[in-house]
């Protein structure tokens, strides 16, 4: 018996990175899952974006767990077709109790124009209302919905990196904020909702020319291996950056009974960033 079993969540940004370790750890608990991802790259990001076949992989490996899986390639920043893919997915699967908000970018480095404020704004923040706004509909009592923040929004504003990195900081912000406010609209039906804001995470959104840059700007082309040394500086802890699965492991627990009070609350996986960068009190 699974902590989740019968249920169904949908997830956005499933293809790869912290949306499919969330797919497959959320699916090991018994949930049945709706995997959503653009598949494609954006003109505004700085790196590229997940493959059609990414989304098929995420898919197999729910369906490997023993869960049904209904994938959808749809651009979350797309109101009416998110609002389409997620009614479809409600349909075959029977039902929906957990939201996992998690597509975003960081549109970091060389190659940053106005273009990646919008991407990212529309991304990290328009699309993390769209996949909320369209899943509240579905939603039983006692439902849970989770959103991916990030450390960037706890640490205050950013306007050094770019238009990518300020859309960034500003997207993940308003997140925050979003869902302590919805969190008491909801909270009469007992539906939670959280945000997960974790620090650096062992994903491509790391792994990029962009982020290295950000980390090592003495450097003209930095390398993972010349950023590597740098990360650490992020975290209390002496790491590089977490992993997915340090992720998945809270956003199971908000999805489950075990967090059935918890709500409006921003839950930092962050190694002791925050607290290393913001003095108490402040």
């Amino acid at each position: 018996m699974g902590k989740l079993d019968n249920r169904v969540a949908v997830i956005s940004g499933a293809a790869r990175g912290q949306g499919r370790s969330h797919a497959v750890n959320l699916a090991a608990e018994g949930a049945s899952i709706i995997a959503l991802d653009i598949c494609a790259d954006l003109d505004g990001n700085t790196y590229p974006l997940s493959r059609p076949e990414d989304l098929e992989e995420t898919a197999r490996l729910v369906e490997k767990e023993g869960a049904r899986a209904h994938p959808v390639i749809v651009d979350v920043r797309e109101r009416s077709a998110v609002w389409s893919a997620i009614a479809q997915g409600v349909q075959a699967l029977g039902r929906l109790d957990i939201v996992v908000a998690n597509a975003g970018i960081a549109a970091l480095g060389r190659g940053q124009t106005m273009q990646s404020w919008s991407d990212t704004i529309d991304t990290d923040l328009v699309g993390v209302f769209n996949v909320v706004q369209a899943s509240i509909p579905h939603l039983g009592d006692g439902s849970s919905i989770i959103a991916t923040g990030s450390l960037a929004a706890q640490l205050g504003s950013s306007t050094k990196q770019g238009p990518g990195g300020s859309a960034y900081s500003l997207a993940k912000q308003v997140v925050a904020h979003y869902v302590n406010d919805l969190s008491i609209q909801l909270a009469k039906r007992m539906i939670r909702v959280n945000a997960v804001h974790p620090t650096n995470v062992d994903t491509d959104m790391l792994h990029n020319e962009g982020m290295y840059k950000v980390f090592r700007p003495d450097k003209d082309a930095p390398t993972r291996e010349d950023a590597e040394v740098a990360f650490p500086a992020m975290q209390a802890m002496p790491v590089p950056y977490i992993q997915p699965q340090d992720v998945s492991d809270l956003v199971v627990f908000l999805a489950s009974d075990a967090s059935r009070f918890i709500t409006g609350s921003q839950l930092r996986v962050d190694a002791g960033g925050f607290v290393k960068a913001v003095p108490w009190g402040k």
